[in-house]
């Protein structure tokens, strides 16, 4: 392989990557229901270096790749795995179903108890 193509293939290897890690990085970031702010904050980054790794324009470091995977709750190979997140999906949004429906059984029960007292 001549040396022109030897750099083309890393270079689309290299864009594929990054179009991996931002996806994934989105993708798990609607999962956790988190902004671009919080996963920076949590990376112990910049809002604006989260959005530019997501838009393709910014490649972190392996350190950055660990804080990310970290604030994100995988381990740093799975943000580069095209496998999807659907599982994972799915049981965060139950979670937040079942977490939601607590709170207002919750306010119902206290609020039915309002009611009793003041009708006798």
């Amino acid at each position: 392989m001549s040396i022109e193509l030897l750099e083309l293939h890393l270079y689309y290897s290299m864009t594929s990557l990054r179009a991996v890690l931002a996806s994934n990085i989105k993708k798990r970031r609607k999962i956790l229901c988190i902004s671009q702010a919080a996963l920076a904050e949590k990376a112990d980054t910049s809002t604006h270096y989260i959005a530019q790794i997501e838009q393709m324009k910014k490649f972190p470091s392996s350190d950055m790749l660990e804080r990310l995977a970290a604030a994100l709750e995988l381990d740093s190979p799975e943000l580069f795995t095209t496998k999807t997140f659907k599982d994972e999906a799915i049981t965060s949004v139950q979670e937040k179903i079942n977490s939601d429906l607590e709170g207002m059984n919750k306010t119902i029960r206290e609020r039915l108890s309002v009611l009793k007292k003041h009708s006798t």
